[in-house]
């Protein structure tokens, strides 16, 4: 997300860039790179026109753990607490499936190598251990992109390319990158337990619609009509599919309007009143230190979700210091908060206190599967809360 103070912190990186010791004179030679690094994956199959896709299941106890990451927002030179706090989470809770759930990089890469090298040091907490993970795009990713001619269609190109990475290229046709689906097989059979909905929530507002500006809007993005359309008939088809409605998880970037409205139980106000009301109604619980920041449009999603009847939750980040989550009519609204230490958090010395990441706990035998879902944070680990800059060198780059 695009705070007025997200820039703070990079002119000291600036600096080390442009300067003798500190330049990065790496080629794609010295980073063993091969030659066809920027070549799409060779696809057997078109993978989005089948509704079973790439497998995940249950373990032989009919468990299984995800963990979502969101805004770790860095250039080539993270904060090393980003990669720590990773670390850490991923040893902690062994889970099943990580989603990097959007703005995964941001400005401050000059070169497309810097890119790769920025988009690498979040990957690798998750391919060292050898878990499965997949990413969604946000607002920033693309920050780099004017310099180094990489856009998102190449980020997932290249994030394509990891061992254990699930991203398949996306349904074509619609709205944004690499939007889609994971089904979750049940331990025993071949029969969908859960399913995983990563969609593309864009990145901002278009300049004008029918000749008419933003102005005095929000400018970010929306999921568009026919995303929603996509998942709406997608879901039809998985039930047809299985017999039943596969209870689901969504993962976008960019909140929906109905988080600000759970929050203050109310559409118009926001009053400490309202709030008041919403938490029990909601068990509402968590933090929220910033405003929400949804798109000009309302979507249509949550209509859709709640028609459909399958969707459990949706996760968002993009606002930085809101943790929290509650029950919705029936449906999970919630944020992960922010795993990146290089971008803003809270002011002064507790910039970094909500530092962190959610984890979700499925069980195959419970009623609606999820069980429960938890924000952890990096002062749980003893990792260093100090208001600084403590970036590094880019882990290296593996050949694949």
């Amino acid at each position: 997300m695009k705070k007025e103070n997200e820039g703070k912190g990079m002119d000291r990186r600036t600096f080390i860039k442009a300067g003798g010791a500190g330049t990065l004179a790496l080629t794609m030679a010295a980073a063993g790179l091969p030659g066809d690094l920027f070549e799409s994956r060779v696809q057997a199959e078109e993978i989005s026109e089948k509704l079973e896709g790439p497998r995940l299941s249950f373990n032989s106890n009919g468990k299984f753990k995800i963990v979502q990451f969101n805004d770790t927002q860095d250039d080539e030179r993270i904060d090393r607490r980003t990669i720590q706090l990773m670390e850490k989470v991923l040893d902690s809770e062994k889970p099943d499936f990580v989603v990097l759930n959007g703005d995964n990089i941001t400005g401050g890469c000059d070169t497309e190598l810097e890119m790769m090298q920025a988009m690498n040091n979040v990957v690798q907490p998750m391919e060292t251990r050898g878990i499965r993970w997949a990413a969604t795009f946000g607002n920033h990713d693309e920050d780099s992109t004017p310099k180094s001619g990489m856009d998102e269609s190449g980020m997932l190109k290249f994030y394509m390319k990891y061992k254990h990475n699930m991203n398949t290229p996306g349904q074509k046709g619609l709205t944004g990158t690499g939007n889609m689906n994971l089904l979750i097989k049940k331990s025993k059979g071949n029969k969908a337990a859960f399913n995983l909905w990563l969609l593309d929530s864009g990145r901002y507002a278009p300049q004008t619609i029918a000749g008419q500006d933003f102005k005095g809007y929000p400018t970010w993005d929306w999921l568009r009509f026919n995303q929603v359309n996509w998942y709406y008939e997608r879901s039809k088809a998985i039930e047809k599919r299985y017999g039943n409605k596969v209870p689901s998880l969504v993962f976008i970037h960019i909140p929906l309007w109905e988080h600000r409205f759970m929050w203050w139980g109310s559409v118009d106000s926001r009053t400490q009143a309202g709030h008041d009301l919403a938490v029990p109604r909601h068990q509402i619980n968590g933090e929220r230190n910033e405003d929400e920041c949804p798109g000009p449009i309302n979507s249509g999603l949550f209509t859709a979700m709640l028609d459909r009847g399958d969707v459990k939750g949706v996760f968002c980040g993009h606002d930085h210091i809101n943790t929290y989550c509650g029950n919705y009519y029936g449906i999970l609204l919630g944020y992960a908060g922010n795993t990146g230490f290089g971008t803003y958090g809270l002011s002064g010395p507790d910039r970094n206190r909500l530092r962190g990441a959610r984890v979700f706990n499925l069980d195959e035998n419970h009623e609606g599967v999820l069980t429960d879902t938890d924000m952890v944070f990096a002062k749980d680990y003893g990792i260093d809360l100090t208001a600084n800059d403590q970036s590094m060198d880019p882990l290296p780059l593996e050949k694949k």
